[in-house]
């Protein structure tokens, strides 16, 4: 296929692709058949949606795509022991990771329990002290004060950790790729087990929480008695599934659709503190989640203490949700300075030792665990290859891991771990976290990326960018992004679609604080477009449309509604350009 526009390398070394042929007849039907407007329909056939199915689409519905919470394994077991354990009023622990999914897993826990009038204990391990998951001092600890321990996004490789909780019984819901044996708890619930048939691998641990609440429910409706409200709570699920990189697709997006419309209702007290802070001015949107929320309720896992975040969003006290709140929002600030100067570190290392490779590494001593995997995200980013950022302490480094589509970095890093490359190691298709001893770190690192190799890792350039269709300015209004919005949300797994601007003139340029790029642009018949993209000075993209001296070009990037001082008016997110 031809490059969109004539476009084969771009401002930022990009081939454009647009629509097939087959494509745009495919649009052409949809919008004659539905009504639909024809940038909705290149949206809707982008993402293999029949005609008859574009209703179903555009509202998704939870009551018909939710699944029966018992294809699950083990579920049955799980939501019968929990509930036995409140109906006798035993002592329960929830034991939950240090991230987003970790605590809003505890939190969807908590608030339930509290609805019954339970309490539970929460326990979330250090990120430095204890690393991630359960560990045999703490089981050991909690199942001498507790009857019911539930591991929530973690546990389902922790054999010793686990058998060590004695005395107790252990419910693991998680998501993380499962080994061939499981741990000896009562019930390991968990869609990435590998007995599972892999068709709701993407739930993020929330989800699977979020089911088996929904499975508790219905064994007391049995009974004649009515169960919290869980459409409350989808707040929670819809955090957890964004900030975890969930993909948007199936099920997620009706979870992720009607969590949104909960968390605008402002009622959980913990996420309202932490929207103020975080000055959010509107109602929430992925991004909102994706960007503002969810890397504050990380900070406290990842640079302070790590119960923080599930504690706020577990919290029904005003003032102790405030106090966490501004707690956080400091400590991400914190946390940003603190990724900045690693990720320039290790941005020289891996630039050094080369892009070329299968993977993009880098370590080094004193790296603060709680960021590697941001910087390793950044990484990944920046050279469209697998990534791996680890920092020492003595002779041993922790590490994280992020991947590219179609290349399952939890799946190699579990290898290397069953190899004995590294001390341990585990995840999903899309992040892994890693421990390696010093003297291994050259071989597992050569080891890796092989493997990564194998399944099509460092084969490609700089990635395509995939573009929905053109469109005129004049066509661009806030009725027609309200309408593609509709094809939302988007996010991991469901981009938000992108659309070029053809020959367009720049009638206004300037650089907005110290990377950051603002344009108005017009094809000379329509009122011109705002336009801001965001790093542009760390690329090719700010010099070149900063310096335009009056030259015209194509322009890429997604719509979205800038609301300022009460005015709506439509903007692109501008992500590349190229001399027309």
């Amino acid at each position: 296929m031809s490059a969109f526009l004539g476009v084969e390398s771009s401002a930022t070394g990009r081939r454009w692709t647009g629509p097939s042929v087959e494509a745009d007849r495919q649009a052409e039907a949809m919008v004659q058949e539905t009504g639909l407007p024809m940038a909705l329909g290149r949206v809707l056939v982008a993402r293999g949606v029949a005609p008859a199915e574009a209703p179903l689409f555009l509202e998704p519905q939870l009551r018909d795509l939710l699944p029966d919470p018992r294809k699950l394994k083990d579920m049955e077991a799980a939501a019968s022991r929990f509930l036995k354990a409140v109906k006798g009023r035993e002592r329960i622990a929830v034991f939950a990771d240090y991230d987003v999914d970790g605590g809003s897993s505890a939190a969807l826990l908590i608030t339930w329990l509290r609805a019954m009038g339970c309490k539970a204990t929460l326990y979330i391990p250090d990120r430095i002290d204890e690393g991630y998951g359960p560990n045999v001092p703490a089981m050991d600890a909690l199942a001498r004060d507790h009857d019911l321990i539930l591991c929530v996004d973690c546990g389902t490789l922790s054999h010793d950790p686990i058998a060590a909780a004695k005395g107790a019984d252990v419910v693991v819901l998680d998501h993380h790729l499962g080994a061939e044996t499981l741990p000896p708890a009562l019930a390991v619930v968990n869609p990435n087990r590998q007995d599972e048939d892999g068709s709701l691998a993407h739930l993020c641990a929330a989800s699977v929480v979020f089911l088996m609440l929904v499975e508790a429910n219905r064994l007391m409706r049995e009974e004649g008695t009515k169960g919290p409200d869980l459409m409350a709570m989808l707040d929670l699920v819809a955090l957890a599934t964004v900030a975890d990189v969930a993909p948007l697709v199936g099920v997620n997006r009706a979870l992720v659709r009607q969590g949104l419309k909960v968390m605008a209702r402002r009622e959980r007290i913990g996420l309202t503190k932490l929207a103020d802070v975080a000055r959010m001015d509107r109602a929430p949107t992925p991004y909102h989640l994706g960007f503002l929320l969810g890397p504050r309720v990380n900070a406290g896992g990842r640079i302070g203490a790590a119960d923080l975040g599930a504690r706020l969003l577990s919290t029904d006290d005003p003032h102790e949700a405030a106090a966490l709140a501004e707690r956080l929002d400091l400590l991400n600030t914190e946390r940003r300075e603190i990724e900045n100067r690693v990720r320039d570190a290790a941005l020289a290392q891996a630039e050094a030792r080369g892009f070329d490779a299968p993977l993009v590494w880098a370590a080094d001593e004193g790296w603060h665990p709680g960021v590697v995997g941001i910087v390793a995200a950044r990484l990944k980013e920046a050279t469209n290859r697998p990534a791996v950022v680890i920092g020492f302490e003595g002779d041993e480094g922790k590490g994280s891991g992020r991947s590219v589509a179609g290349v399952d970095l939890g799946a190699a890093i579990q290898r290397l771990a069953a190899e004995g490359l590294l001390v341990k190691g585990g995840g999903h298709k899309m992040a892994a976290g890693l421990t390696v001893a010093r003297d291994r770190l050259e071989a597992a690192m050569a080891r890796l990326s092989d493997l990564l190799a194998r399944q099509g890792a460092g084969t490609t350039g700089p990635r395509d960018l995939r573009l929905d269709g053109l469109l005129m300015p004049g066509a661009v209004t806030p009725e027609l992004i309200e309408e593609i919005e509709r094809a939302g949300p988007f996010g991991q797994g469901a981009p938000a679609p992108r659309f070029a601007f053809a020959d367009m003139a720049i009638t206004h340029a300037r650089r907005v604080g110290e990377a950051h790029l603002k344009i108005s642009f017009s094809d000379g018949m329509s009122p011109a477009i705002d336009a801001i993209a965001f790093g542009a000075f760390d690329t090719p993209l700010g010099p070149l449309l900063e310096g335009h001296g009056g030259m015209r070009f194509h322009l890429a990037g997604r719509l979205e509604l800038n609301h300022w001082q009460g005015r709506t008016r439509p903007q692109l997110r501008l992500e590349d350009a190229a001399r027309s």
